[in-house]
């Protein structure tokens, strides 16, 4: 192969394994992520604590418990305290077993339906949660604390018409979970392998790999603005947000680590071609004490300096 068809060969391998960087880490953070129910409740365990979120939920559960009781003096009543009471749940240990709890079962509903595709939608019962709270309302005797309904109320996670869209899309993400990485990688592989000039192309391909981490930064920064901007009316914004972070925060890692890496092996492998270059062009060291321009001594000749000649016999004899 001549060293022409060789370079072009490897700068279209090279570009093919630096374009597919970023799908290749989104893929992988869907599948490894995203699909595992372990990372999923340990990621979102924290938010927990988040005053956004715990805001969030106490608005929603409160105002879903008020939408049940009957109308009368017994709702007036019964709203400032059904919404402190869940603000002060949310502050207990109870509700941080719970949220675990309510997460991993969603997260289980989620992947299950996904998996099977049995075309049934999503949802999540918040009856567990409304009879938590008439208990301690009853307990602290707050009034018309004993007619709060614990009704089966379900909310919708996957819509149905919702699911089947998905359902193709995680079908293609499960498989390309493993092979684009791989891909990726035995791409940037051959590119290097083929190079006319292996440094120059290990110089290109970590480049490549520092644009593609910072395009998918790009990408997770432009979607957690556009997830924020279409946000329903009744659902909190930083609540919203802390949610987002707390999902892609092994992404933006994973982004910012191929960028650093990316630049710092360009530098690493160009400071240590020059470095290698100067050796190679700096002169040879010359034998001290040895003018410049002189011939090398001789095998046969000796550095000691020559004896005075003897004086002639006339010159003796005087």
């Amino acid at each position: 192969m001549s060293r022409r068809l060789r370079t072009a060969a490897s700068a279209v391998l090279i570009a093919l394994s630096c374009l597919l960087v970023p799908f290749g880490a989104l893929a992988a953070w869907v599948t490894y992520g995203l699909a595992d129910t372990g990372r999923y409740v340990t990621t979102m365990g924290p938010l927990a604590s988040d005053p956004a979120v715990q805001g969030q939920i106490a608005d929603t559960v409160g105002s879903g418990i008020l939408r049940h009781v009957d109308g009368g003096p017994a709702h007036g009543a019964l709203g400032p305290f059904v919404h402190d009471a869940v603000r002060s749940f949310t502050r207990t240990e109870a509700f941080r077993t719970a949220w675990d709890t309510a997460n991993r079962a969603a997260h289980d509903a989620v992947l299950r339906s996904l998996r099977e595709g049995d075309g049934r939608p999503v949802i999540v019962d918040l009856a567990p949660v409304t009879a938590r709270l008439k208990e301690e309302l009853a307990a602290d005797n707050v009034p018309f604390a004993h007619r709060i309904p614990v009704r089966h109320t379900q909310v919708a996670l996957l819509p149905p018409g919702e699911l089947a869209r998905l359902q193709k899309g995680y079908g293609v993400l499960e498989v390309a979970g493993f092979w684009l990485p791989a891909g990726t990688v035995a791409l940037a592989a051959a590119g290097i392998a083929v190079a006319a000039c292996r440094r120059r192309a290990v110089v290109a391909t970590a480049l490549g790999t520092a644009v593609g981490g910072a395009l998918l930064a790009l990408a997770v920064a432009v979607g957690r603005r556009l997830t924020l901007a279409d946000l329903p009316a009744e659902v909190s914004e930083p609540a919203a947000g802390a949610v987002y972070d707390a999902l892609t925060a092994t992404l933006r890692t994973t982004a910012w680590l191929l960028f650093g890496t990316g630049l710092a092996v360009a530098l690493a492998v160009t400071l240590t071609a020059r470095w290698a270059a100067a050796r190679r062009d700096r002169p040879p060291n010359r034998p001290p004490n040895r003018p410049p321009g002189r011939p090398p001594l001789r095998p046969t000749e000796s550095a000691a300096p020559a004896p005075d000649p003897a004086p002639p016999p006339w010159r003796a004899r005087a």
